[in-house]
């Protein structure tokens, strides 16, 4: 179900942030673009060769902030990097978050989902070095499609736009 609000306009994703997602505890699914093919040193994991697609990274948050903070955490431009994912910021646009809230840990079941899907490919290692999914990042070269995600996400999803499509933040 669609509980987000829609930006319009030039909305960047500090005011998504602002305005709504929950600082609550929970799970999320966070949406990158990438427009190039390029490869992007990802820590000591190694390098990732980025394609232009959709990059899916699997998430949850249970510390201060809950999923706002997280979130908020991932689309900052920074120097520190602390997660996987803060390595593919140099290279692709977060342009979407899907959430469900509460103290359930999803983010296990819902990479194993994707890691299943048609035409998503995993990446393995990725973002999962403290449990035993295969990955949390997933690439698909067009858009996931929400309802059927939706549909085995084990609880209400919102979606928030982080920015619009064709003006997203700069990387």
């Amino acid at each position: 179900m669609y509980r987000g609000q829609k930006t319009s306009g030039r909305e960047s994703t500090e005011s998504s942030l602002e305005r709504g997602i929950a600082r609550q505890p929970g799970t999320y699914l966070l949406i990158l673009r990438a427009d190039s093919s390029q490869p992007v040193r990802v820590g000591r994991w190694g390098v990732l060769d980025v394609h232009p697609g959709y990059y899916l990274y699997v998430g949850s948050a249970f510390g201060p902030g809950g999923v706002n903070a997280r979130v908020a955490r991932h689309c900052r431009e920074t120097e520190r990097r602390h997660w996987h994912v803060d390595y593919l910021r140099d290279v692709a646009s977060p342009i979407e978050v899907w959430c469900g809230y509460g103290s359930r840990d999803l983010e296990h079941r819902w990479a194993e989902f994707l890691g299943d899907m048609r035409g998503i490919s995993s990446v393995p290692g990725f973002g999962c070095s403290d449990c035993k999914c295969e990955s949390h990042l997933f690439m698909s070269p067009g858009r996931l499609d929400f309802e059927r995600f939706s549909s085995v996400a084990g609880t209400e999803l919102e979606i928030w736009p982080l920015c619009v499509v064709d003006e997203c933040i700069k990387h």
